[in-house]
Parts: C-alpha cells; structure tokens; sequence
C-alpha cells in the first residue's frame, strides 16, 4: 500500500473506536489501539495481529500513557494521525445528584485523558511537523441536554482545547475537533435507551467516515467540525 499510516485511537475496545480500528485496519494501515478491558484488549489482539499493536492503558493515568507512549514511540515512531476517542459519559441525573466521584471520572478520561495522549505523543509529531489530531467532540460540545452536565462540559472543553491546540502547532499539522454525530453506542444508550436504536451502527458509521477522516490534513487545522 503506497499510503499506508501509523494511527492512534485510544478507546479502540468498543463502540466506535473498535469500529474506526476494524476499518483503518481493513483499509491497510496500522493501528495503535488503547482500552482499558484487559479481555477486550486480548480480543483485538486475536482479531488483528501485527504490526497492530494494542494495549490496556488508562488515557486519566499520565504514567500509564507515559510509559506506552515510549515504548510505541520506539517501535513505531510517530502517527500520522491520533484520534482520541476515549470518554465516558454520567448516568443521566441533574448535576447536583452526581456524585463528586463519578463526575471526576468523567473529566479524568475526557479531558486530562486527552491532555495526556497529547503531552506524551504530539510532540514527536511537531518535531516533524507532520501528522493530524482529532479529538473526539460530540454535538454536546456546542449545544446541552439536561442530566448530561458533565459530559456537555467536557465535550465543551475539548472544543476549546483543540482550536487552542491548533494555534500551537507548527505549519504542516492539524488539531481537528470532530463531532461523529448520534451513533448507537452503550454510551448512547445509556443517555438515550432504546431510542438510540435509529443511529447509525458504528460499523455503518466507519464504513463511510475513516476514508474521510483519513483526508483530513492541514487545511482543516482548526475547524470545528462534523459528520452526519
């Protein structure tokens, strides 16, 4: 393959990051891939065997990050492009019955997760001034539902974060926030029930959108964007 690319996808166990990991896999590229299951790990590496790589790294822990950051920087050098896809979402109750614990786990892995992958990855890409971040966003990174207050506020962070991130980069790369838009994931179904049912399958949902994302470049350094 005369494009093949070494991609980063944290959160690659489940739902959409599994997806997005079958596809760029099926496409031809290498994956570096992060859950936090130890089975479902092993389950990746059962279907997908190398140069893929996967293992179970905690994105809210900065030594565990640290410590898998190095060893793939080794063995693989930089990525091309690095989706941090990791996040987790409250179970649906009015902010002020959250408790204190699940709302730090919350922004733990969507915010500080991101922050680590970025701290301990990116800069091996600006030293080539090469390579694309997508941040995961969500359409609660612009707009709000009730008893989601906690994820609407990491969703909005990550907005910010990444067009912040954008100005810091050197000409060359890209720091993209992408909302994926409703997807029938458990994290969907936990906020929506059964009516996350009439969301694309996650499946559906890479089949149609790695090829886009993998045209992502300089050019869209910045925007904010989503897919339907």
């Amino acid at each position: 393959m005369k494009d093949k690319r070494i991609i980063l996808i944290t959160g690659a166990t489940r739902g959409l990051g599994r997806a997005m990991t079958d596809g760029f896999i099926g496409l031809g590229h290498t994956v570096l891939g992060c859950g936090r299951s130890g089975k479902d790990i092993e389950s990746l590496r059962h279907a997908h065997g190398k140069p893929n790589d996967f293992d179970v790294v905690n994105v809210a822990e900065d030594s565990q990050v640290k410590s898998w950051a190095a060893r793939l920087l080794k063995e693989y050098g930089a990525p091309d492009l690095l989706i941090n896809n990791a996040a987790l979402v409250n179970v649906k109750s009015p902010l002020w019955k959250v408790p204190a614990a699940e709302f730090s786990d919350v922004v733990d892995v969507n915010i500080k997760g991101v922050a680590n992958v970025i701290r301990h990855f990116v800069p091996a890409m600006v030293a080539l001034k090469r390579g694309v971040i997508v941040n995961i966003s969500s359409g609660w990174g612009s707009s709000v539902s009730p008893n989601v207050a906690p994820y609407c506020a990491t969703k909005f962070a990550i907005e910010g974060l990444t067009q912040a991130l954008a100005e810091e980069i050197p000409d060359g790369m890209a720091a993209i926030p992408l909302s994926p838009g409703m997807i029938d994931t458990d994290m969907l179904r936990l906020c929506m029930g059964d009516g996350a049912a009439s969301a694309p399958n996650p499946a559906d949902w890479a089949e149609r959108n790695v090829p886009y994302l993998l045209k992502l470049g300089p050019k869209d350094n910045g925007k904010s964007l989503s897919v339907s």
